[in-house]
């Protein structure tokens, strides 16, 4: 297949860009770097099979060629970037999914819309299935994020329903691995970051709220599972193991063996109390199910964000160097 990925130089859409070459197929992938970077992506640009084109796709998008499928991934995606960035994300979310949606119909394409649990909100359902329609506050500061998923997937449902697209909308809950960015806003690479540079670990509230970490080799498998053999249904891919972000915290300064303390802060506006995905569906349908363990997943994240703070790597967030070439 001939495989078009938007946000294909972030976390995750770099990830399945290897997924999908490994697997045999074709890659054009797309991404304006706003939060994504090129190094994520560097090392395919010798893939005969991987293809690059530098494009916001809030603006009308075009792909020459034949293509199979179109996944969905550009978004600002952490809390640091989008409420930094809070009209792209809702353009990114409106806007980009429209056009990602148009590129798919227009080529007659499989479609896959990559949206969050934070559709679920503040849940008050536990664990959360797909059918549950979520706690969201809609003009709070995370407003803007979990507003723009809900809207891509009423629009991405509208297409399958209205113009009989083949669609399919995956819920992803928190991932981690190598290649996110330092300091990015996420739980696990703030921690693991602070504890690399013994600086105290910031734990908002009383560290008691829960989340399910998914190491990114497993979310990929599912999405690619999902992608090949699911339907248009929303599907949870997560692990459903719960913990609290306290005993992640412990278990980073273990793993690092850092001298780091915890330091208390104030709990942010609307921050979820629990997260905890219900994969019966992805079992059931994808025959789905995570396999590494936070243990393992933290411990080939540490080494990686090590390596990258060793080389001082990190560079500002918006990048206008490093272009790779064009499709």
């Amino acid at each position: 297949m001939r495989i078009v990925i938007t946000g294909a130089a972030g976390f995750l859409g770099s990830h399945l860009c290897d997924r999908f070459l490994a697997e045999g197929h074709e890659v054009v992938g797309i991404d304006n770097f706003v939060t994504g970077h090129p190094d994520n992506i560097a090392h395919l640009m010798g893939e005969q099979r991987f293809s690059f084109i530098r494009h916001d796709v809030s603006t009308f998008t075009y792909v020459p060629g034949p293509v199979d499928g179109v996944l969905h991934f550009a978004s600002p995606a952490s809390p640091v970037d989008y409420l930094e960035l809070p009209i792209q994300t809702l353009k990114v979310g409106s806007l980009g999914t429209h056009n990602a949606l148009g590129l798919a119909k227009a080529k007659g394409a499989r479609f896959l819309m990559a949206s969050t649990s934070e559709v679920y909100g503040d849940p008050l359902e536990h664990p959360q299935k797909e059918s549950y329609w979520g706690n969201v506050n809609p003009v709070g500061p995370r407003g803007v994020y979990d507003e723009a998923k809900r809207f891509s997937e009423a629009i991405t449902m509208a297409y399958h329903t209205y113009h009989g697209l083949d669609t399919r909308i995956v819920r992803i809950f928190n991932t981690y691995g190598p290649r996110m960015r330092p300091r990015d806003g996420r739980v696990v690479s703030n921690f693991i970051v602070q504890a690399l540079n013994h600086e105290p670990i910031t734990i908002y509230g009383e560290g008691n709220q829960t989340r399910s970490f998914c190491y990114v080799d497993d979310e990929v498998d599912g999405i690619y599972r999902l992608f090949v053999h699911g339907d248009h249904q929303p599907t949870n891919i997560g692990n459903p193991t719960e913990y609290t972000v306290r005993q992640l915290a412990e278990l980073v300064v273990e793993l690092t063996g850092s001298p780091a303390p915890i330091e208390h802060r104030p709990l942010p506006q609307d921050d979820p109390r629990l997260r905890q995905p219900d994969i019966t569906r992805a079992r059931t349908m994808l025959g789905w199910e995570p396999r590494v363990p936070l243990r393992d997943g933290l411990a080939r994240t540490i080494a990686f964000l090590r390596t990258l703070l060793g080389t001082e790597r990190m560079r500002p967030r918006v990048v206008g160097a490093g272009q790779p070439r064009r499709a």
